[in-house]
Order: C-alpha cells, then sequence, then structure tokens
C-alpha cells in the first residue's frame, strides 16, 4: 500500500483571450482600448470625428477592476 499523499496547488487564473485580444495595459496600470466607430459607414461622419476615434482611449476607473480581473498576467 502506497502512503504518498497528493499536495493541493492552486489552479492558474486563465486570461480572457477577447479581453486580451481587445485591451492593453499600459506601463503605468491603466488599461488601453480601440475606440469603435471607424469600420464602415465613414462618409457621412465628419472629418473631425474620424480623426478623434483614431486615437486609443482608456478606461475608467469603474470599470478598471473587472477588466483586470479578465487579465491575471498583464
Amino acid at each position: 500500500m502506497s502512503t504518498k499523499t497528493k499536495t493541493k496547488t492552486k489552479t492558474k487564473a486563465k486570461t480572457h483571450r477577447s479581453t486580451a485580444k481587445r485591451f492593453t495595459l499600459t506601463a503605468n496600470g491603466k488599461v488601453k482600448y480601440k475606440k469603435q466607430g471607424l469600420r464602415h459607414i465613414l462618409t457621412k461622419k465628419a472629418s473631425k470625428r474620424k480623426r478623434k476615434l483614431r486615437r486609443s482611449g482608456l478606461i475608467s476607473p469603474a470599470e478598471h477592476k473587472r477588466i483586470r480581473r479578465l487579465l491575471p498576467y498583464g
């Protein structure tokens, strides 16, 4: 009869893959994303609006905790 015991290890947290594709983390720990609305039907949108959509946005502090939970190793 064997007296080996299994050691219980903590399971690894998995990264949510779709979140990893949509968001990136900055050096200061903020969450960055690409703004929506720049894929099609661009003729009716003003140049100023399209120019501002090219810039990346930062997630609000209210959503920050939820996104960070989905990206444990980010």
